[in-house]
């Protein structure tokens, strides 16, 4: 079983940044990333990384987002500078193992123009 605890979401002007951090409980987990949703649109890929260091990012974040991971503690965080309003959404963070993907409960980011 796989548990995962999201912080760091939060109400920021555009131009701003934010720290968001997830730790997965759970053993050999592989890839770990962040996905966002926002109102009235499909959740949708920010980034990713395994656990050999690869990293995917969708292009809207590309220069913008870094994802990093702490293999050892399970910890995926998402730096995000030069946030925009289109930015604003829920995140979720996601962890995979050979058996089961999970996912977080969800961390609000807003940004305002």
């Amino acid at each position: 079983q796989v548990q995962l605890v999201e912080s760091g979401g939060g109400l920021v002007q555009a131009g701003g940044s934010l720290r968001l951090s997830c730790v997965a409980s759970g053993n050999n987990i592989n890839g770990m990333g962040w996905y966002r949703q926002a109102p009235g649109k499909q959740r949708e890929l920010v980034a990713t990384t395994t656990r050999g260091g690869s990293t995917n990012y969708a292009d809207s974040v590309k220069g913008r987002f870094t994802i990093s991971r702490d293999v050892a503690k399970n910890t995926v965080y998402l730096q995000m500078n030069s946030l925009k309003p289109e930015d604003t959404a829920v995140y979720y963070c996601y962890a995979q193992n050979p058996l089961i993907i999970a996912w977080g409960q969800g961390t609000q980011v807003t940004v305002s123009s």
